[in-house]
This record gives C-alpha cells, structure tokens and sequence, in this order.
C-alpha cells in the first residue's frame, strides 16, 4: 500500500473517477476537482472515504490556489497531479462562436496551465512529484470541425513538453497522455453493434497506465505515451 495524495482536476464519472480508484486503490487519499458541486459530491460518495471532492472552476487562478491551499492544509502534500479537464463543442470553423472558442481553450488549456503551475510550484520546492496530462487524438491531428478541441490540446501538448524540460532536472516527472480513441462509457453503445467491448479503451486500463508513469524510476522517465485499441487505425 502507498500513502499520499493523487489531485484529479477535472473529474468526472469516466477517466476520472477510474483514475482516483487506481491511486485509492493503493493506499493514497484522491483529492477531486470540478466545477458542479453536486455531481463532484456524488462520485466522492461512490469512491468512499479516501475522496475528497472540492468544487472548482479550473479557470479561475484564484480558485485553484485556494483549493491546492486547502488540500495541502487537510490532506498534505500531493505527489501526483492530473488534469483531465476539457470540453468540446463541434462546429465548422465559420460557425463557431467566440466565445464558445475561448471557453474550450480556457477549460482545455489554461486550466490546465493554472493546475500545473500550481503543482509544479510544491512539487519543484520539495524536488519530487509527478504531473500528467490527459491529451487525445486532437493533440496530434487538427480534423475538420474540431478546431474548438484541437487548438487547446495542441496548447496543452506544448505545455506539458515545456514543463517536463524545466521540471524534470528539479525532481518533477511531467508526462503527456494522448488517448487515441474512444473511452468506454456505459453511458454510449460502441457505434457498431457487432464491435467487441474491447474495441473502445476501458478507463480502468487508461488508469492503470497513469499508475505506472507515476512510478516509473526518473533513470527512465516517459515524457509522452500514446494509448488506443488494438482495432484503432493510426
């Protein structure tokens, strides 16, 4: 069993939640930021005593130093800070509105510059941590209508390559996770009915991964890990 604390930013009942089980899984205490009070204090509930949810909007500088203030003041120090943050609104490029353009950006980059600098800030003054970030298939590939999610996590790749040069000789282990495909929902029926359900990734085998990037010895750290399906094309 290991102790300490896991931070995920942006979670929900998807990647997220299978995220805090990973880490609560073995031993540490899961630290849950999100916007909607409600929903955040319901997937606490499902996780049982070891979550901790805060509501948050990740946009808001000063709200996400007060909540890593707060979580180390009742939690301690976390060892590990993902954000998994992120929107997106289809649309072609000469409909989009502004400001829907800006809130994707926001939510998918800028929060996650506020949630990283906030982690980097301990972690880097303690010499030790690790800070992952979730991208996706947009990450590598602009496709049409999707300007509104590839712009943002375009950003976030950048980000997270610039922090992992600046971090890693300080102690700070910072990866980038793209996931090429389609994360499992019971929500969503794969799209083909004959399709195998392990033709879309499980979120518990995408936690897995951010488990062992977490542990991984710094002789051989990952900078960026790409996951997807054994049936997805690339």
């Amino acid at each position: 069993m290991n102790s300490g604390v896991v931070v995920v930013a942006g979670a929900g009942p998807g990647l997220g939640r299978a995220l805090a089980q990973r880490f609560i899984q073995a031993g540490m205490r899961a630290a849950l930021l999100a916007r909607n009070a409600a929903r955040l204090s319901e997937l606490a509930a499902s996780l049982g005593a070891q979550a901790w949810p805060h509501a948050c909007d990740l946009t808001d500088q000063n709200a996400v130093a007060a909540a890593f203030d707060r979580l180390e003041r009742e939690l301690g120090p976390a060892q590990c800070v993902i954000f998994n943050a992120g929107t997106y609104r289809p649309g072609a490029v000469v409909d989009v509105a502004p400001g829907d353009f800006l809130e994707c950006w926001k939510v998918g980059c800028y929060a996650g510059f506020l949630v990283g600098q906030q982690a980097a800030r301990r972690m880097a003054a303690r010499g030790s941590g690790t800070i992952l970030f979730t991208g996706a298939t947009a990450s590598l590939r602009g496709s049409a209508r999707f300007a509104n999610l590839a712009s943002p996590k375009f950003a976030l790749r950048a980000l997270a390559q610039s922090m992992a040069r600046e971090l890693g000789p300080r102690g700070v282990h910072v990866a980038h996770v793209i996931i090429d495909g389609q994360i499992r929902s019971l929500a969503r029926a794969p799209a083909d009915p004959a399709a195998t359900p392990d033709s879309q990734l499980a979120p518990e085998a995408i936690a897995e991964s951010y488990w062992q990037l977490h542990f991984q010895q710094r002789s051989a750290w990952t900078l960026e890990l790409d996951l997807r399906p054994w049936v997805e094309k690339f």
